[in-house]
């Protein structure tokens, strides 16, 4: 047949011939040459040697042959930072505390040197206050440390600034930047900006709705309650949850009537977001309806020698109560009416008890006995309402004295609740009465109340957590049973702390019950300790 004839059949294209001979030099190799001969083995070679040499022809002639893709879209240049630069010996500590990065994340912290990347968040938050800007250089090392460290994401962020989100859209690794940052990126309208704001809440995507209503809320919060309200029967559950979640910031008495509306909503957890943050508003009629049940349960009881606190629980919980955000069905192991006197209790105003209680003070009701072991389900609950209202005078009075014998305090059911009654305090009064706790009961029980200290430590408290760790080396113990607080002295011991600790460097005379080279071990977590301070305080010279 004449190449030219017409009716000849069309020619395989080069790129279907190399594939169909590629898939025959594959058969050969799964079937063995023996089976199946390579088609073209000739020269008088072997066939398992024909059978390469072709396999090595073809897979050069399948890169070579591979069409040249289509260009990319060359990327838009990065965004300018105006702040300022950074210092250059800042510049250096940084890329010193980002290199510590991979070598800090391994064993057990030994020896006295500083772990420079506990120091980072610290570093972080200082150069954030001056507002400087990130040397472009570190970019791509901060952003590594903030995928690492989600501790770290806010103010690695901040700090890195708009061209971190230029670099987060074109590494996949570093996509986490963008769901952390405000609408992922994207620019939000100026609240003044009627229109706009309306286009982004109707027409934008749900994370750049929850950002938007943020920032209106806290510019203003009359605003973005009623751009909530003009599509909350169209949202859905889950976005309205979140969307109501916005509300706890500038909450006010004008939230009320649509909070009492969201109290009918179909989802049980609208409900009960409704519920806690009306319970937050003193005066709120939920409040008061709150009040009303809660002072049916509670009250004085004079038949005995000393008056004391007698405790009826609800028998049943009713449509009101669950309408009111009183969950029904307790957790497993918990009885029914402990369960709902602990959440009336919890959502009562607290300005409601001295009245119904005779006219006392906070002190004088924690301190009256309850009976029928009711106390500690009852003080719990207070506990919860001093947290949830911000009430300092209700939460002193659950703290007791930082010295009482016993370390639970007369209200607080553990050291957690401690905890989140000492952060409605004042900074100062807070860090005085963990001070007081720690001259009385040591260490052992003080780290999760070190925690709630506002950083650097007040010199009341700096000193007595440095007297304890003394008094903790004096007894011959290891150092390691500290580490925890140990850890956060170097973070938040004041610098000025540093020259007191001098004398605390030197490894003492070992007494005879004490363990075997403690005081070499303590000597040198001292050295750690007074050495990150040291480091600390030449890191603020740097930032300047």
């Amino acid at each position: 047949m004449s190449p030219d004839d017409p009716h000849a059949p069309a020619a395989a294209p080069p790129a279907a011939f190399a594939s169909a001979a590629w898939e025959d030099l594959v058969t050969s190799a799964l079937l063995g040459t023996d089976r199946r001969p390579p088609g073209r083995a000739g020269g008088g070679r072997a066939a398992p040697v024909a059978l390469l040499d072709a396999a090595a022809v073809a897979t050069v002639r399948r890169r070579a042959g591979l069409r040249a893709g289509r260009a990319a879209r060359r990327p838009e240049p990065a965004p300018a930072d105006p702040r300022p630069a950074l210092p250059g010996a800042a510049a250096r500590r940084l890329a010193l505390l980002l290199a510590d990065r991979a070598g800090g994340a391994g064993g057990g912290r030994r020896g006295s040197s500083p772990d420079l990347m506990e120091l980072l968040p610290q570093w972080l938050a200082a150069a954030n206050a001056r507002g400087y800007a990130a040397p472009p250089q570190t970019l791509p090392a901060l952003l590594d440390a903030a995928r690492g460290r989600t501790d770290l994401r806010p103010a690695a962020l901040a700090f890195a600034g708009p061209r971190a989100l230029w670099l987060a859209h074109l590494n996949p690794d570093w996509r986490f930047a963008l769901r952390a940052a405000p609408g992922g990126g994207s620019a939000l309208p100026d609240p003044a900006d009627g229109e706009e704001v309306r286009r982004l809440w109707e027409e934008g995507l749900f994370a750049e709705r929850v950002t938007l209503l943020t920032a209106l809320r806290a510019r203003t919060p009359s605003a973005a309650r009623e751009l909530l309200t003009s599509t909350w029967p169209t949202e859905r559950a889950e976005d309205r949850l979140m969307f109501l979640d916005s509300l706890r910031t500038g909450l006010a008495a004008e939230d009320e009537p649509f909070l009492e509306q969201a109290l009918s909503d179909r989802s049980r957890n609208v409900r009960a977001t409704a519920a806690e943050l009306l319970s937050a508003l003193p005066d709120s009629a939920l409040a008061a309806r709150m009040a009303v049940r809660a002072a049916a349960c509670v009250a004085v009881d004079r038949t005995g020698e000393r008056p004391g606190l007698v405790v009826e629980a609800p028998h049943e919980c009713d449509p009101g109560m669950e309408r009111d955000g009183i969950v029904a069905k307790p957790p497993t192991g918990r009885g029914e009416r402990s369960w709902w006197l602990g959440q009336l209790v919890e959502a009562a105003p607290l300005s409601a008890w001295p009245d119904r209680l005779g006219g006392r003070t906070p002190e004088q009701i924690v301190a009256l006995p309850v009976a029928d072991d009711w106390q500690g389900e009852l003080h719990a609950a207070w506990c919860r309402a001093a947290v949830r209202q911000r009430d300092a005078r209700w939460s002193r009075a659950l703290l007791g004295s930082p010295s009482a014998p016993e370390a639970g305090g007369p209200g607080a059911v553990s050291l957690a609740e401690r905890a989140k009654l000492l952060a409605t305090l004042d900074s100062a009064e807070r860090a005085e009465w963990v001070a007081g706790f720690i001259a009385t009961h040591g260490l052992s029980e003080a780290f999760q109340l070190l925690g709630v200290c506002a950083v650097p430590w007040a010199p009341p408290l700096g000193r007595a957590v440095v007297d304890a760790l003394d008094i903790a080396r004096d007894a011959g113990s290891y150092p390691w049973s500290f580490s925890g607080v140990m850890g956060l002295a170097e973070r938040c011991l004041d610098t000025a702390e540093a020259s007191r600790l001098d004398a605390l460097l030197a490894i003492p005379d070992e007494r005879e019950d004490a363990s075997p080279g403690a005081g070499g071990y303590w000597a040198e977590a001292f050295q750690r300790l007074v050495s990150t301070l040291r480091l600390r305080s030449a890191m603020a010279e740097e930032l300047g």
